[in-house]
C-alpha cells in the first residue's frame, strides 16, 4: 500500500486488532460485497480511513469458503461441511481455510503485544431485512451491556443497519460459529459479531416500504461498518479538516 508505517506497526508497538472474516457459506454473495466496502474504504484516502489505518490493524479474510464458492455450493465446502460449525476443532486435511485463521487469532491472541478487540463474520441472510447482528450472553452484565456499544453505533451510522433486529444468544445449533467459539475463547475485552445483512432489502426508519439492496448498498453498509471504530475509540478528534463524503466504491 502507498502509505508510510504507522505508529502502531513499528517494531514492539502495541497493536489493536480486528479480525473480520466473510464468505464462510459460499451462496451468501452480499457478505462479499459488505466485505468489499470495508476493505476499499479502509485502503482509500479518506481521512477517516487515515486515522484508522493509524489506530488499529485490521485482518480480513475475505473468503473463508473459496472451493464452495468456485463450485458453486450454497452452504458446504468441497468436502461437504458446513465450515461454520467446525472452529471448534477444525482439521487441517477438512477445513483448512477455518484451521489457517483460527491458528492466527490463536497466536495474536497468546501476543503480549496485541489486543484481538473485535471479531466479526459478515453473513447474508435469507428471511430477514436491513443489516443486524448477533451478539454472545455473557454472566457478566457488564460486559454484556460493553458488547450491545457497537451495534448501537452502527445504527446511528447506517440508515439500513437495524438494533431492534440484533440479537444476544447461545444457542446450542450455533455453538461451533466463529461467534460462539471465539467468544468463549477470547478474553472479556474482545467482541465477537456475526454481522447479518438481508439477501433482498431493508426498511428505512419512520418508513414501511422496502428499500431492495443493490451492490453499492451492501458496500455502503461495510463502510459504516469501517466508520463506527471511529467513534468506538472516540477518534473524531484526530482527523484532519472537514469529512469528507464516504468515496465511492467500484
Amino acid at each position: 500500500l502507498p502509505f508510510s508505517a504507522a505508529a502502531n506497526l513499528r517494531p514492539g508497538a502495541e497493536q489493536k486488532v480486528v479480525f473480520i472474516t466473510a464468505r464462510v457459506h459460499p451462496g451468501e454473495t452480499p457478505s462479499s460485497f459488505v466485505c468489499q466496502g470495508i476493505i476499499d474504504f479502509l485502503v482509500s484516502h479518506h481521512p477517516i480511513a487515515k486515522v484508522l489505518r493509524d489506530h488499529l490493524v485490521f485482518k480480513i479474510a475475505p473468503m473463508l469458503n473459496p472451493d464452495g464458492v468456485y463450485l458453486g455450493n450454497y452452504r458446504c465446502s468441497l468436502m461437504g461441511f458446513d465450515l461454520n460449525r467446525h472452529w471448534a476443532n477444525p482439521s487441517p486435511w477438512a477445513h483448512p481455510t477455518l484451521h489457517g485463521v483460527k491458528e492466527l487469532i490463536i497466536d495474536m491472541y497468546n501476543n503480549p503485544k496485541i489486543n484481538l478487540e473485535f471479531y466479526i463474520d459478515i453473513h447474508a441472510h435469507s428471511t430477514m431485512m436491513n443489516g443486524f447482528m448477533y451478539g454472545n450472553i455473557f454472566e457478566d452484565e457488564e460486559r454484556f451491556q460493553r458488547q450491545a456499544v457497537f451495534p448501537k453505533l452502527l445504527c446511528q451510522n447506517a440508515e439500513d443497519f437495524s438494533y431492534s433486529s440484533t440479537s444476544f444468544n447461545r444457542d446450542a445449533v450455533k455453538a461451533g460459529t466463529g461467534r460462539r467459539f471465539l467468544g468463549g475463547l477470547l478474553n472479556d475485552t474482545s467482541y465477537c459479531y456475526t454481522l447479518e445483512v438481508s439477501f433482498y432489502s431493508y426498511i428505512l426508519g419512520g418508513t414501511a416500504s422496502a428499500v431492495p439492496y443493490t451492490e453499492e448498498a451492501y458496500m455502503k453498509l461495510g463502510r459504516n461498518v469501517a466508520r463506527t471504530f471511529l467513534d468506538y475509540y472516540r477518534l473524531n478528534s484526530l482527523v484532519e479538516g472537514p469529512l469528507a463524503p464516504t468515496p465511492k466504491t467500484r
